[in-house]
């Protein structure tokens, strides 16, 4: 059995708020611990008008808060935004409201265009580049201190205690792969992102892969878009919102998930290369009933090397979103295993 986590980007719904897609994310984690999913991740996207998570941290809080045993983490934290000293604080503290079940998720990209970047720390281009430095920095405050020379090595990140969150990096390309593989940390690919690239970003990871005082053996993640559900044409009619996004995406159009009748409509009009990456998407992707799902996200989880697979579910109907993840639960025994 694979384990199963979930990754959340709080998701805005056409007809709702972005403040209710946060809500809508707390309720989910609260049933996926319930379901027996390992961990639930929340991504952090900023002035999108399709992601509402520009706050991952302040919502795995409220989750820690509500939950006992699943693990809560971020996908990712954007390091060039912030200074490590202030990510090792948050991560302190929110060990301190779930011990022993964060998962600090750690990204280089910026979550967001150029200009919002930029207004999020002016420097955010020479950041990016400073991500190896940065990431040192941070597991310096939250393992054994930083080196005697260096300047901030009196400064002790708190709140301290006996638990320290398991640091992820997290990545779409073979950059992340070869930091992660570097400073012997656990790695999560986004295939939902590339649509490929998972074999050799993983496999590339685990050849180049260093023990540390964080990770004695690599271990890799694959993050995937699946849906499930009774039918695998009830799955295919709320998949559609999700496709038609990945459309508007590529477009450059970041707007609130469709309702499942208007991706259809424009689906059913696309043609050339759209129409034609819609149908591979729909016909290659994790979509059915929870049964045929599970195998083929167990099956792909062997062919690239992953030991764990985070699913995003966005979708329309935030029952029909539930739904799936049970489903998917169900047939993988998770409650069972829990």
């Amino acid at each position: 059995m694979i384990p199963l986590s979930i990754l959340d980007q709080s998701s805005v719904a056409e007809g709702r708020t972005p403040a209710e897609a946060i809500r809508e994310t707390i309720a989910l984690a609260e049933a996926a611990e319930a379901m027996g999913y390992a961990r639930y991740w929340l991504a952090e996207h900023h002035n999108s008008g399709a992601h509402a998570g520009a706050a991952p941290e302040i919502v795995m809080a409220a989750i820690g808060a509500r939950t006992r045993r699943i693990r809560i983490g971020s996908a990712g934290i954007m390091l060039p935004h912030y200074a490590a000293l202030k990510v090792a604080e948050v991560a302190r503290a929110l060990e301190a409201v779930a011990p022993g079940r964060i998962d600090l998720g750690l990204g280089r990209a910026p979550g967001s265009d150029g200009l919002t970047a930029l207004a999020l720390n002016p420097l955010a281009r020479e950041e990016a580049d400073r991500f190896p430095q940065k990431l040192a920095e941070l597991l310096g405050f939250l393992g054994d201190g930083l080196p005697v020379n260096h300047p901030h090595a009196r400064i002790i990140a708190n709140p301290e205690g006996p638990t320290r969150p398991e640091v992820w990096i997290l990545g779409s390309s073979a950059y992340g792969a070869q930091v992660a593989a570097h400073f012997g940390l656990p790695y999560a690919f986004a295939q939902f992102i590339t649509d490929a690239g998972a074999a050799d970003a993983i496999g590339l990871y685990r050849g180049r892969f260093k023990p540390s005082p964080w990770l004695a053996e690599p271990r890799a993640a694959v993050a995937v878009f699946a849906l499930a559900a009774r039918t695998e044409a009830e799955a295919q009619y709320h998949a559609a919102s999700r496709l038609l996004w990945r459309i508007w995406r590529d477009r450059g159009v970041y707007a609130p998930l469709p309702a499942p009748e208007r991706a259809a409509a424009e689906i059913a009009a696309l043609d050339g290369y759209e129409r034609a990456l819609v149908d591979r998407l729909g016909a290659e992707g994790f979509i059915g009933t929870g049964p045929v799902v599970q195998a083929r996200l167990a099956g792909f989880a062997a062919e690239c090397g992953a030991d764990e697979v985070a699913v995003l579910t966005p979708c329309h109907d935030p029952a029909a979103r539930r739904a799936s993840y049970a489903a998917l639960a169900d047939a993988s025994g998770l409650a069972k295993a829990a």
